[in-house]
């Protein structure tokens, strides 16, 4: 991974499932500075398709605290290392199912919509200190934990996922790697405030 040479990186959420890969892809973990954070901890994998009407008020707000406040509360630390640096990469790890509105799924999907608004005004602030902040939005991905965790999601969701796509097959985690790298060098030092799709042609951004 030479495009990362030299840089340090923070992965949340990076001990399994999808978040395993991106630890690896990025594998160049020095200390004493941040160049990169991957914002991918999120509460996804045990979530069960649940009516609005059924969803737990208590679920919701453990929803909300790990896909939002938990990004905002790593941004809240990392920035100043960035900003006193005047460079860096915040990579905020999205979903499709924001732009689709998918049912069942209403506490999920809300706080990734959320995590897409948190982007455009993160950038917008931190431009003037040379911090970039993008959205890496998969589509419904084939991970460890999914498969372990949630074996119905999977049955009602695989199928319904390939078909709405322009290359339909199965999404993996190796297929979000080229865009994490993309995202994380210096090769996209003029994108930021945007949302990549990386999703078979799921949703056209």
């Amino acid at each position: 991974m030479g495009r990362l040479s030299g840089r340090a990186a923070i992965v949340t959420g990076g001990a399994k499932g999808i978040g395993r890969h991106y630890s690896r892809a990025l594998a160049a973990e020095r200390f004493g500075k941040i160049d990169v954070l991957v914002n991918n901890a999120a509460l996804f994998a045990p979530l069960q398709e649940t009516k609005c009407t059924e969803i737990d008020g208590e679920l919701w707000d453990k929803v909300m605290a790990v896909n939002l406040r938990g990004p905002f509360l790593m941004v809240k630390h990392v920035a100043p290392h960035m900003i006193a640096q005047g460079y860096g990469k915040i990579i905020n790890i999205g979903s499709g199912t924001a732009f689709r509105g998918i049912p069942w799924m209403l506490h999920y999907v809300t706080s990734k919509g959320g995590i897409m608004a948190f982007t455009r005004a993160l950038a917008r602030e931190l431009g003037e200190h040379g911090i970039r902040v993008n959205t890496l939005a998969p589509g419904f991905t084939l991970s460890d934990t999914v498969m372990r965790e949630n074996p119905g999601h999977v049955e009602t969701a695989r199928e319904r996922a390939v078909q709405s796509r322009s290359l339909r097959r199965d999404e993996h985690p190796q297929d979000l790697l080229g865009a994490l790298v993309f995202l994380a060098s210096a090769e996209s030092d003029f994108v930021t405030g945007q949302t990549l799709a990386v999703d078979g042609g799921n949703v056209n951004t």
